[in-house]
Formats: C-alpha cells, structure tokens, sequence
C-alpha cells in the first residue's frame, strides 16, 4: 500500500524578521543586484549563479530550466546556451526572457526579465577556451551519436545576454509579509521603483 505523500499546502515555514525598507536600496538595480549576489557569496550559497531561466516559444507555451549565469553588467545578464536546443530554438523565435534567483538561506528572490540577444563570437569563444578540457569534451558529445566537428559545435554554443528591463528584489518576513519592490526601465534610461504588495 502506497503512503499517502504530504500535502504540500500543509508545509509551512517561518521566516525570519530580516525586512527590506527603500532605503536600503540602491537606485541602480544592478548595483543592488550585485549588492545581493555578494552577500549570498559570502554566505556559502552552493551554486549562487544557479538562476531559472523561462522561455517561450512561437506557440506562447513557457518552459523553464536552471542555467548558470555566467557574467553580468549594466549591458546585461550573460548566460550559455546550445542555440540547437529547445531554449535556443525559442530564442530565436521569441527572444525574450525572465529568470530568478532564489537564494533560501538568505530569505531572497530576484526577479528579472528583458529581450535577450547573441552576444560576440569572440566573447563565445573566450568562454569556451576558459573551460576545462573535460568541460569542453562534455559539450562537443552531448548531441550523441552525431558525428560533429568543434567548430561547428561552437557555432551552436554561443551565449545569450538578458537586458533586464524589470527588476524584482523580494526579501521574506515573517507571516507571508515579503517586502517585494520592483525596478521599471523609463523611457528616458531611468529606473521606477516601487513597492509592491506581499
């Protein structure tokens, strides 16, 4: 006889007093990104680059996976990617984007989202002659049983780049009264920051 598995409703967790108020933040959604990312270094996250990343395709239907973010700048958020896969496939027909950070030991979640582009050739490349070789073996066979040449697999792996046009920064409280606050681009390369709702 199968046991009954546990309700996920019923699972519940407190979560501490940590607030996050305006002022703690910085007007720039970068640098406040960045801010974060150091502390969940500094903390000892495991895998602190891990982000989901959601995608859709011509069809409108999402599909979401955990990628690793690889570099970020006020250009954007750089992540790798098989442009034969299914992500890059959609990419191409719908290049736009959204991912998250979630980061529990720190009570943390950010969220952002923005057209995504290729970037260089050169800085594909600079990435994956940095890998180790293993690395680089792993990537060429994992079109199994496909006779492939490296060139044309680094044809297929060029890297992404997120240009966030919204920012979320969530910090957990106590009795589900997150302090959420979201970063708007303007028109004019500004940012819009406002509260919002638990």
């Amino acid at each position: 006889m199968l046991e009954t598995p546990r309700d996920p409703a019923a699972s519940h967790y407190e979560h501490p007093a940590t607030g996050l108020r305006r002022r703690d933040l910085d007007p720039d959604p970068v640098k406040q990104f960045a801010n974060w990312f150091t502390a969940a270094i500094e903390a000892g996250i495991r895998d602190v680059n891990a982000m989901c990343l959601a995608t859709a395709g011509r069809d409108a239907k999402p599909s979401v996976r955990i990628v690793l973010l690889k570099g970020f700048d006020h250009d954007g958020f750089v992540f790798f990617s098989n442009y034969q896969s299914e992500k890059g496939r959609q990419l191409e027909t719908n290049p736009y984007a959204a991912c998250v950070f979630y980061w529990i030991e720190l009570d943390r979640q950010i969220r952002l989202s923005g057209p995504v582009e290729k970037t260089s050739r050169e800085e594909s490349e600079r990435y994956f002659r940095s890998r180790p070789r293993g690395s680089q073996l792993g990537a060429w066979a994992s079109r199994q049983s496909e006779v492939l040449d490296a060139r044309r697999m680094l044809d297929a792996r060029m890297a992404d780049v997120i240009k966030p046009e919204l920012f979320e920064f969530w910090q957990g409280r106590p009795n589900r009264l997150h302090d959420r606050f979201r970063y708007t681009l303007q028109p004019n390369g500004s940012w819009q920051v406002d509260r919002l709702a638990p």
